[in-house]
């Protein structure tokens, strides 16, 4: 006899707001990669569509305002969040689009900054910055840039760990809750720092010596904002989060010519 199962109650509801990534290794299909694994329902707005192999960025397209707006209506009005998150905008039109959506919903909003790819391509159209400061992080639950955004948002530039503590007071000072500044890119052990204005949290990891890392601020991004809709407040989510992705830096993988993308899968295949 064939048992019929139970039918379940919805998982959590994680919404990413993106670019989409050709190659699937960062983007929306690393931003859904990573919500399946971690047991979250993951639904996406294209914000940009992009040509991009594991050598860098050929080209990106970035969607229009309305189509983007249609997208987080659909979305919002009928199946709701518990949590979001952002990742490449391109343009300051989709930047305050995306920030007059975030403002409206109490969801806990994950703001990744994409202004660079992992191959240095840019991603962010360089009059949208300062939409990004004034519009978009004063929404965020948390921002998590990485050395280059701190620079790009702040002036900041951190050559050490000890620089994380002025570069995530820096940002702090943008209008977000929390701030994640992602250290990996100094010597040394990967450090992050997590910060909301009077605490500090500081997440280290062993470095691994693989070079496919594409997707990893992606990753660590929707990671996080998964955790923060299965109910978890910000240190404990972004310590999960970090667990996680830095399985999946382990585990990438080579693909193509270039640079291969973290393993979202790792946990299953182990």
């Amino acid at each position: 006899m064939t048992t019929i199962p139970t039918r379940a109650p919805a998982p959590p509801l994680v919404l990413t707001v993106a670019g989409s990534d050709s190659g699937g290794g960062a983007g929306i299909q690393a931003d859904l990669k990573t919500m399946l694994a971690l047991g979250v329902h993951g639904m996406s707005v294209v914000a940009a569509v992009t040509a991009q192999n594991s050598l860098g960025v050929q080209g990106y397209w970035e969607l229009p305002p309305e189509a983007v707006r249609a997208q987080l209506d659909s979305v919002l009005t009928d199946i709701g969040v518990h949590a979001i998150k952002t990742g490449m905008l391109a343009s300051t039109v989709l930047v305050e689009t995306v920030a007059e959506a975030l403002a409206a919903t109490d969801a806990p909003a994950v703001v990744d900054p994409v202004g660079v790819s992992k191959h240095g391509d840019p991603l962010l159209a360089p009059d949208a910055v300062h939409a990004v400061r004034s519009a978009l992080l004063p929404a965020a639950t948390i921002v998590t840039p990485n050395l280059f955004e701190v620079e790009q948002l702040t002036g900041v530039k951190v050559v050490d760990e000890a620089g994380l503590r002025e570069a995530a007071e820096a940002v702090k000072a943008l209008g977000p809750r929390w701030v994640l500044i992602k250290g990996g890119h100094l010597p040394g052990e990967p450090a992050d720092l997590l910060f909301d204005g009077e605490s500090e949290h500081r997440f280290t990891a062993p470095r691994h010596d693989n070079r496919h890392t594409h997707g990893t601020g992606c990753t660590l991004a929707s990671a996080i904002a998964s955790h923060l809709a299965m109910g978890e407040d910000v240190p404990a989510a972004v310590a999960k989060a970090k667990e996680y992705v830095t399985g999946a830096i382990a585990a990438g993988f080579p693909l193509g010519s270039g640079i291969g993308p973290v393993d979202h899968a790792w946990r299953h295949r182990t």
